[in-house]
């Protein structure tokens, strides 16, 4: 599939679920969000039909988000029958960690091995107070696990003021001795009750500037096409590091992705509200022929960037959601 833009678009982010076992403070209220009733959310066989169809129009990638995608039951028989679909070559998850660490045998036998772990505190106290939880011992032991077994790791964590500056350096020197990536987000304005920042302190440059002062023989990285990321390594350490410019959206360039939400709604944008639910017309009994249609012009009509999407969007009087409801 290709763009408005001259986009190629191979790239599909499903979350399988609004639910998690955290509460980020970023990312929803304390109190949690008012969650997806069961009925609304799209089903693993009404998932796996979708997907046929996108494999079909292009898609080649499909990365399994949240929420917590293992608070959902019955996730990895899900996943046994979406690595066989004709097509999909490539299945990362993003995961919080918390509850992977069971799993992980059974997903290296799947052919998954790569994982995006959110992480974003070393310290026991920080990370309670980020994620209101306490499982920081179980998130760390998951990653030694991934590191030992080889797996492609990349750990993700939100710079926030006040929050976790403390982090950066720390982060950064695990990558010393570990073939794995740090990639430092800038926050979003996205955690349930609107935004929270006119302003974002904490960008990309900031976050450079300051690992930069404490190593000073950074080598900057050749980007991967669609990366989202701008890639670093210091000089002797085994890993890397990114930033992620999120808020900033200065990669929106090359973006490759749509979204999913659980409830079927496709986003051609992190930053656009939707752009028309799948599961309404699959239940409605369209065809297959009609589904694609409705996929390919959805793709037809990307917006250029993060910026016009949101524009869109705000001219709309569509609010901001959770990070959790949409997989980031």
């Amino acid at each position: 599939m290709i763009d408005n833009h001259q986009r190629t678009v191979n790239y599909l982010r499903l979350a399988v679920t609004d639910r998690c076992n955290l509460r980020c403070f970023y990312c929803m209220p304390e109190e949690g969000i008012n969650f997806v009733e069961r009925r609304e959310l799209l089903t693993y066989e009404e998932m796996l039909h979708l997907i046929r169809l996108m494999a079909e129009l292009g898609i080649k990638k499909v990365r399994i988000t949240g929420g917590e995608p293992f608070v959902r039951k019955n996730l990895l028989g899900f996943i046994r029958r979406l690595v066989r679909i004709p097509g999909i070559e490539s299945v990362p998850m993003t995961t919080n960690g918390t509850l992977t660490r069971r799993h992980l045998d059974e997903l290296v036998g799947l052919g998954i091995r790569s994982f995006n772990l959110s992480i974003d505190s070393l310290d026991r106290q920080r990370f309670h107070h980020i994620t209101r939880r306490d499982y920081l011992p179980e998130v760390l032991a998951c990653l030694h696990d991934m590191i030992d077994r080889g797996l492609d790791v990349k750990l993700n964590a939100v710079v926030m003021k006040d929050k976790n500056i403390a982090d950066i350096l720390p982060m950064v020197e695990l990558t010393r001795e570990r073939d794995i990536a740090v990639r430092f987000i800038e926050e979003m304005p996205f955690n349930g009750s609107g935004p929270h920042s006119t302003q974002l302190e904490w960008n990309y440059l900031k976050i450079l500037d300051h690992i930069s002062n404490a190593h000073p023989q950074i080598e900057n990285l050749v980007a991967a096409p669609f990366s989202t990321s701008r890639n670093y390594r210091i000089a002797g350490f085994r890993g890397s590091f990114g930033i992620i410019p999120a808020y900033s959206r200065s990669f929106c360039g090359t973006c490759n992705r749509l979204r999913m939400t659980p409830q079927g709604l496709i986003k051609t944008c992190l930053y656009d509200r939707g752009v028309f639910n799948l599961r309404d017309l699959l239940r409605a009994q369209a065809s297959d022929a009609d589904l694609k249609i409705a996929i390919q012009e959805a793709v037809g009509s990307r917006s250029k960037d993060g910026f016009e999407a949101e524009a869109k969007s705000r001219q709309r009087g569509k609010t901001f959601e959770s990070m959790a409801s949409i997989g980031g």
